[in-house]
């Protein structure tokens, strides 16, 4: 029973994480068009950033955290303008462009900081206990963190004004655009949005698990599964994939090897979309 509860709130964890960071990236691909596969490593630098003001610099680390989202949220405007913006009309430039800006920051980190792998201090030390169960404050930290960030996205997105635009932009970038809709500006926005919840991402698991300039590889696939999951157009549909992606990879590594744990994960993934090419709540991927 033990065993089963750990699991539970460590697949919470995992799902607001995933969530996160897969409703950033399912943002720019409904409204902008592309699988920003930079998603990845932007999640990797505010790590970075983070451990750089708070270690290196000595800030005080909530100060730090704050600062790296402000800073990395802040660099999704010179992304949507210089790096996207004048492809967007060229799908394939914009991939090519996204992996290009993915060996770029992976090897400039890697070359001024080394290839180490590195922990961040965690936010929060202790253990949270309650009857039988025991977790890291970190855990209970980035599950609380990560769902009232998400809840106050659903928010925004459903809401505001700027959320309904992100959606009509999503639905029909052109007829939106008909209707006076800034469609550069939503993109704009939604890259942001993006970056500041990467990074925030970032920072939070680089005090569970370890960082090094390579981490957002894994979370970028998981990512990638979570949204073509719950269905490419589908933003609210990512809640319900981030839940099971976040359970799958909860559980599978109690139950059996870890690597084989990836392995099922990805073939029920590929199982469901057999019975629903559209995923659970988009429209139809091919």
């Amino acid at each position: 029973m033990n065993m089963i509860l750990t699991s539970t709130v460590n697949g919470l964890v995992l799902s607001a994480i995933y969530i996160l960071v897969a409703l950033g990236f399912g943002l720019q691909l409904s409204i902008m068009g592309i699988f920003n596969f930079a998603h990845g490593a932007v999640y990797m630098i505010g790590a970075y950033v983070t451990y750089g003001l708070s270690v290196a610099l000595g800030l005080n680390q909530w100060v730090s955290l704050l600062i790296s989202v402000i800073l990395v949220g802040a660099s999704g405007l010179l992304l949507e303008k210089f790096c996207f913006r004048p492809f967007q009309s060229k799908p394939t430039h914009m991939i090519v462009m996204a992996i290009a800006l993915i060996m770029i920051l992976e090897t400039a980190v890697e070359v001024t900081l080394g290839g180490v792998t590195r922990a961040l201090p965690a936010f929060v030390p202790g253990i949270f206990k309650a009857g039988s169960i025991s977790v890291d404050n970190e855990r209970v930290l980035a599950f609380a963190i990560g769902a009232v960030l998400l809840a106050a996205l659903t928010f925004l997105i459903q809401k505001t004004k700027i959320g309904q635009q992100m959606l009509a932009v999503a639905q029909d970038a052109e007829g939106a655009a008909l209707q006076g809709i800034d469609t550069h500006r939503i993109a704009a926005t939604a890259t942001v949005i993006a970056c500041a919840t990467a990074a925030l991402s970032g920072s939070l698991m680089a005090t569970i698990f370890s960082m090094n300039p390579f981490m957002g590889d894994n979370i970028l696939l998981k990512a990638i599964q979570v949204v073509i999951l719950s269905g490419i157009g589908s933003i609210g549909g990512v809640l319900v994939g981030g839940l099971i992606m976040g359970f799958l990879n909860a559980f599978l590594p109690v139950l059996i090897n870890a690597s084989v744990g990836e392995v099922i994960t990805i073939l029920i993934v590929l199982g469901i979309l057999l019975i629903r090419p559209k995923g659970l709540f988009g429209y139809e991927l091919f």
